[in-house]
C-alpha cells in the first residue's frame, strides 16, 4: 500500500447526503476482483446518462475537478452495502482523502485497508471547506494532522493513532501480518515437529 504522508491535490465538492456504495460502483461494475480499472465507473450513474455520454454538469466531468484528489462530501457518506469495490473505485480514480461529517462503519474500515485517508469534520468546517473548492490545491498533512486551504486557513483534524501510523507506513492487513514473520514461522516449525499429521 502506497504510504501517505503530505500531498497536495484538488478537492472536489460534492456534498450530498447519504452517498452510498451503489452510487459509488453500481452492482454491475462488481465482477472483478482486481483494484485496477474501476475509476472510470465510479458514481458512474451521475456521470454517465444513459447512452454513456458525460454529464457536463457533474461534478468530476468538469475540466477543473477531473484529477481530483480530495473528496469534500454530505453526512454519512459510504452507507449502504459494504461493497469494497467503493474504496477501490475511488482509489483508482485518484482519490487519497475524503473529507465528511461523518462516515458508514464499514467503509470507513475499508477506506483505510485500501490507503485512503477519511477525516471527519463538524459539518460547518466541512462547508467552510467546499466554500474554497474552487479547482485549487488543498494540502493534507497526516504527520501534522492538518488541511490546508488554497486561502492558507489551516484546520486541524484528530485520528485514530493506529490507522494514522499504519497510512504514514503504508502498512495494510497483510503488511502488518507480515510484521510478525518470525513468530509465524516460529510457531509452524513447532507445529510441524509437534503435529507431523497436520502437514502431509
Amino acid at each position: 500500500m502506497e504510504k501517505f504522508s503530505v500531498f497536495k491535490g484538488v478537492a472536489a465538492p460534492m456534498p450530498m447526503v447519504n452517498i452510498d456504495t451503489d452510487m459509488m460502483m453500481p452492482k454491475q461494475f462488481l465482477k472483478t476482483i482486481k483494484r485496477t480499472g474501476l475509476g472510470i465507473s465510479v458514481f458512474y450513474d451521475m456521470r454517465y446518462d444513459e447512452n454513456e455520454a458525460e454529464r457536463p454538469e457533474f461534478i468530476l466531468n468538469k475540466t477543473e475537478f477531473r484529477h481530483s484528489k480530495i473528496l469534500l462530501a454530505g453526512k454519512n457518506f459510504g452507507c449502504g452495502s459494504s461493497r469494497e469495490h467503493a474504496p477501490w473505485g475511488l482509489l483508482d480514480f485518484g482519490f487519497r482523502c475524503v473529507i465528511a461529517p461523518s462516515f458508514a462503519d464499514i467503509f470507513y474500515s475499508n477506506c483505510f485497508k485500501n490507503g485512503i485517508l477519511c477525516i471527519t469534520l463538524p459539518e460547518a468546517q466541512v462547508e467552510a471547506l467546499t466554500t474554497q473548492a474552487d479547482g485549487s490545491d488543498f494540502s493534507i498533512d497526516l504527520e501534522n494532522m492538518k488541511i490546508t486551504a488554497p486561502d492558507g486557513t489551516v484546520t486541524q483534524f484528530e485520528l485514530d493513532e493506529t490507522r494514522r501510523h499504519n497510512l504514514l507506513n503504508g502498512l495494510d492487513d497483510i503488511a502488518l501480518t507480515l510484521e510478525h514473520i518470525d513468530k509465524i514461522k516460529a510457531f509452524e516449525s513447532k507445529q510441524q515437529t509437534g503435529q507431523p499429521w497436520l502437514y502431509t
